[in-house]
Protein backbone atom coordinates (compact mmCIF):
# COMPACT_ATOMS: atom_id res chain seq x y z
CA UNK A 1 0.00 0.00 0.00
CA UNK A 2 1.25 3.47 -0.93
CA UNK A 3 2.01 5.90 1.89
CA UNK A 4 -0.11 9.02 2.45
CA UNK A 5 1.09 12.48 1.40
CA UNK A 6 1.77 13.51 5.03
CA UNK A 7 3.86 10.39 5.58
CA UNK A 8 5.94 11.09 2.46
CA UNK A 9 6.44 14.74 3.51
CA UNK A 10 7.62 13.57 6.94
CA UNK A 11 9.95 10.99 5.40
CA UNK A 12 11.47 13.64 3.09
CA UNK A 13 12.03 15.97 6.09
CA UNK A 14 13.79 13.21 8.05
CA UNK A 15 15.91 12.19 5.05
CA UNK A 16 17.02 15.78 4.38
CA UNK A 17 17.90 16.27 8.05
CA UNK A 18 20.03 13.12 7.93
CA UNK A 19 21.67 14.29 4.68
CA UNK A 20 22.51 17.64 6.27
CA UNK A 21 24.13 15.95 9.26
CA UNK A 22 26.19 13.59 7.11
CA UNK A 23 27.08 15.98 4.29
CA UNK A 24 27.24 19.40 5.96
CA UNK A 25 28.24 18.25 9.44
CA UNK A 26 25.14 19.50 11.23
CA UNK A 27 21.39 19.47 10.80
CA UNK A 28 18.84 22.26 10.96
CA UNK A 29 16.71 22.92 14.04
CA UNK A 30 13.45 22.07 12.26
CA UNK A 31 12.36 20.92 8.80
CA UNK A 32 8.89 21.16 7.21
CA UNK A 33 8.12 19.63 3.81
CA UNK A 34 5.06 20.33 1.67
CA UNK A 35 4.09 18.65 -1.59
CA UNK A 36 2.21 20.98 -3.93
CA UNK A 37 1.37 19.66 -7.40
CA UNK A 38 4.74 18.66 -8.94
CA UNK A 39 6.81 20.57 -6.34
CA UNK A 40 8.40 19.54 -3.07
CA UNK A 41 8.94 22.64 -0.95
CA UNK A 42 11.18 22.26 2.10
CA UNK A 43 11.71 24.91 4.79
CA UNK A 44 14.70 24.31 7.06
CA UNK A 45 15.04 26.53 10.13
CA UNK A 46 18.17 27.18 12.15
CA UNK A 47 20.69 26.34 9.44
CA UNK A 48 23.33 28.97 10.30
CA UNK A 49 26.07 28.46 12.87
CA UNK A 50 26.60 31.15 15.55
CA UNK A 51 29.75 32.25 13.69
CA UNK A 52 27.79 32.62 10.43
CA UNK A 53 25.06 34.63 12.18
CA UNK A 54 27.78 36.94 13.51
CA UNK A 55 29.46 37.23 10.11
CA UNK A 56 26.11 38.05 8.48
CA UNK A 57 26.02 41.42 10.28
CA UNK A 58 27.89 42.98 7.33
CA UNK A 59 26.92 42.96 3.64
CA UNK A 60 30.24 41.31 2.71
CA UNK A 61 29.74 38.62 5.35
CA UNK A 62 26.15 38.00 4.31
CA UNK A 63 27.13 37.61 0.64
CA UNK A 64 30.03 35.34 1.59
CA UNK A 65 27.74 33.04 3.64
CA UNK A 66 25.14 32.90 0.84
CA UNK A 67 27.83 31.96 -1.70
CA UNK A 68 29.50 29.34 0.48
CA UNK A 69 26.18 27.78 1.53
CA UNK A 70 24.95 27.74 -2.08
CA UNK A 71 28.21 26.12 -3.24
CA UNK A 72 28.05 23.51 -0.47
CA UNK A 73 24.49 22.45 -1.28
CA UNK A 74 25.13 22.60 -5.03
CA UNK A 75 28.12 20.26 -4.62
CA UNK A 76 25.75 17.72 -3.03
CA UNK A 77 22.76 18.38 -5.29
CA UNK A 78 23.16 15.13 -7.27
CA UNK A 79 22.99 13.21 -3.99
CA UNK A 80 19.92 15.21 -2.91
CA UNK A 81 18.13 14.63 -6.22
CA UNK A 82 18.83 10.91 -5.97
CA UNK A 83 17.47 10.75 -2.41
CA UNK A 84 14.28 12.56 -3.44
CA UNK A 85 13.84 10.39 -6.55
CA UNK A 86 14.26 7.21 -4.47
CA UNK A 87 11.69 8.38 -1.91
CA UNK A 88 9.08 9.53 -4.42
CA UNK A 89 9.59 7.28 -7.44
CA UNK A 90 9.69 10.45 -9.57
CA UNK A 91 12.63 12.24 -11.19
CA UNK A 92 13.78 15.68 -10.09
CA UNK A 93 13.71 17.93 -13.17
CA UNK A 94 15.12 20.99 -11.37
CA UNK A 95 16.27 22.09 -7.93
CA UNK A 96 16.39 25.55 -6.35
CA UNK A 97 17.65 26.68 -2.96
CA UNK A 98 18.44 29.84 -1.04
CA UNK A 99 19.33 30.75 2.53
CA UNK A 100 18.23 33.81 4.48
CA UNK A 101 21.09 35.21 6.55
CA UNK A 102 18.52 37.30 8.46
CA UNK A 103 16.27 34.46 9.65
CA UNK A 104 18.67 31.51 9.37
CA UNK A 105 16.19 29.66 7.17
CA UNK A 106 16.89 27.73 3.99
CA UNK A 107 14.27 26.92 1.40
CA UNK A 108 14.65 24.06 -1.07
CA UNK A 109 12.31 23.51 -4.00
CA UNK A 110 12.40 20.31 -6.03
CA UNK A 111 10.46 20.33 -9.31
CA UNK A 112 9.41 16.78 -10.09
CA UNK A 113 8.57 15.06 -13.38
CA UNK A 114 5.22 13.89 -11.94
CA UNK A 115 2.36 15.50 -10.02
CA UNK A 116 3.04 13.95 -6.61
CA UNK A 117 0.05 15.65 -5.00
CA UNK A 118 -2.25 13.55 -7.22
CA UNK A 119 -0.25 10.35 -6.54
CA UNK A 120 -0.04 10.78 -2.76
CA UNK A 121 -3.29 11.91 -1.19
Amino acid sequence: MQMAKGELEDKISKTLTQWEKEYLGRGSVSVKTDIVRNMIIVLLKGVLTPAERNLAQTIEGMLSIKKIRADLVESGSDQLKELIANLTGSNVTSFYTDVSTRTGERVMVFIMSDNLEEQYR
